[in-house]
């Protein structure tokens, strides 16, 4: 089975493949972390925002959003159904975000059990913790002149 990966404005998404992706948001952050929470916030919209995923025999695995904020980047949504974890899937669509990006800051809110995870790729903390639908986070932003690493 080979895992391909694909990027798209929301608007240009299958309606099953739109539907995948977010499923897969709602089934990680509000089901399985038990955070109520609009999942659905209209960024997804906004111009400028992509969506990247990974995909394997048409399941939707992974995901993670990445929204323009000024000239900065955001990447955010990052999520992983439980059955592709441990595979570098993840990692992977990382990667493929921060190309996707381009040589701009990029800034994300991390939740703080995954700090290191993003250090990995270049990400270093940058503000106060602080708790969001009572799970740790952390700022995080990653410098325009960084490169994508191999981690």
């Amino acid at each position: 089975m080979t895992v391909s990966h694909r990027t798209s404005p929301l608007s240009d998404m299958a309606p099953a493949t739109l539907y995948a992706v977010l499923r897969l948001r709602v089934d990680v952050f509000v089901v399985e972390q038990e955070c109520a929470y609009a999942e659905l916030d209209g960024r997804d919209l906004e111009a400028g925002a992509r969506m990247i995923w990974a995909e394997e025999d048409g399941e939707v695995l992974a995901t993670v959003r990445v929204l323009h904020d000024g000239e900065d980047r955001r990447i955010g949504r990052v999520a992983t159904a439980a059955s592709a974890r441990g595979r570098g899937i993840a990692a992977d669509l990382m990667r493929r975000a921060l190309v996707e990006c381009g040589p701009r800051r990029i800034r994300l809110d991390a939740q703080a059990h995954l700090e290191h995870w993003y250090a990995r790729f270049g990400f270093a903390v940058d503000g106060e913790p602080f708790v969001e639908d009572a799970i740790p986070h952390v700022p995080m932003s990653r410098p325009a002149d960084a490169t994508v690493s191999a981690a």
